[in-house]
């Protein structure tokens, strides 16, 4: 890299670290919500499986319950998962939102409140909802919960750092910056390496962010979304940006750049976890995501 190449990273860098921490002082704070609240208990492996939405995890949570190897491990759970049959059976120690359509009107769905509702009817057993610290709407996610008492919210940080990647590590070690590259998943495996687990394992992590892209007559971007827990055929359809009111399309370009900045986040979270010493495996297979350990379930 040339002198002036390097003059011109170090003082964008530079700019882009004293932004990060100008927007935590204007938009959150600087305190480490996740490991203040603590971890209640801890499997004794320090291992936790993630689960995430993609298709490939109805196959296996099948294989899951009826190995029973989820019991080798504590469970988190994300967006939606609340609503399947295996929630009330697996019980996730955690579960994490940070999707807008959970805490924006502009996103607000009756599946959204289905959601809330199961989460207040069926959670007998003590789990932590991992929530956004960012709330300019005040949602009240208690009250969303019907104040079940099994239930504590804490929140986490999204603020997304951009700069010196030494000072980048050193606020991850304290709970400052953010998992949030552009999935639930992510923020779940950064709190999950600030709650102190040392094997994280992911399932249903897909990412197959690509496939069934197409442009309408309309101009409108398409693709083909497919759940774990979708139950009609997939089809594609116009796909929007979260929570903007009114609704904005993507454009083939917001598109492509939001999945790239998405796969980068991934390396950034490897390279993170490999300086603390934690091992992150890929257990979904064929899974878009090449930055991890892969060792899928048979």
């Amino acid at each position: 890299m040339r002198l002036t190449e390097k003059i011109i990273r170090a003082v964008r860098d530079s700019f882009d670290t004293l932004l990060f921490f100008a927007t935590m002082a204007v938009k959150e704070d600087f305190r480490n919500h996740v490991a203040r609240a603590g971890v209640q208990s801890m499997h004794p492996d320090k291992r936790i499986f993630i689960l995430g939405n993609g298709p490939s995890l109805g196959k296996q949570l099948t294989r899951l319950i009826e190995n029973k190897a989820w019991e080798s491990g504590d469970i988190m759970a994300v967006n939606f998962f609340a609503l399947s049959r295996e929630f009330t059976v697996l019980k996730p120690k955690y579960y994490v939102l940070s999707d807008p359509q959970f805490f924006r009107k502009a996103g607000h769905s009756e599946r959204v409140k289905e959601m809330y509702c199961a989460l207040a009817e069926s959670v007998s057993w003590p789990m932590t909802l991992y929530i956004q610290y960012y709330n300019p709407e005040k949602f009240d996610y208690a009250a969303a919960v019907g104040h079940n008492p099994n239930i504590r919210i804490v929140k986490f940080h999204t603020t997304l750092f951009r700069g010196f990647r030494s000072v980048e590590f050193w606020c991850y070690r304290r709970g400052l910056g953010s998992g949030n590259f552009g999935t639930v998943v992510q923020n779940g495996e950064f709190i999950a390496m600030l709650l102190g687990y040392r094997t994280i394992e992911l399932f249903g992590v897909d990412h197959t962010l690509l496939d069934g892209l197409a442009v309408n007559e309309q101009n409108q971007l398409c693709r083909i979304a497919s759940h774990y827990y979708d139950n009609a055929p997939a089809e594609a359809k116009p796909i929007f940006v979260n929570a903007t009111n009114p609704p904005r399309p993507y454009t083939m370009h917001t598109y492509l750049a939001e999945t790239a900045e998405l796969f980068r986040g991934h390396e950034v979270l490897a390279d993170y976890a490999r300086t603390q010493g934690i091992r992150i495996v890929n257990r979904t297979r064929n899974s878009m995501i090449d930055s991890y350990e892969r060792c899928p379930l048979p």
